[in-house]
């Protein structure tokens, strides 16, 4: 059985506070998506929990369907 071509996983070590990686089976780097609680937030450019979810997702469906147009 072969790998998927993208994955998501959840990263939370601290309660309420983590990231999404978008892990690619083809050896690339994997994208991260880090995130926290509204009002915790030390980093602006720290997303919520839904937002980056949405933006994991959104990038692994454009990746899963360019990877289905090559095969």
């Amino acid at each position: 059985m072969a790998p998927d071509p993208v994955r998501i996983r959840k990263h939370e070590a601290v309660p309420q506070t983590g990231s999404y990686e978008v892990c690619f089976a083809d050896g690339r780097p994997s994208v991260y998506f880090y995130w926290d609680v509204v009002g915790r937030r030390l980093a602006p450019n720290l997303l919520t929990g839904a937002e980056a979810l949405e933006q994991a997702r959104a990038l692994a469906r454009a990746e899963l369907a360019r990877y289905r147009k090559t095969k």
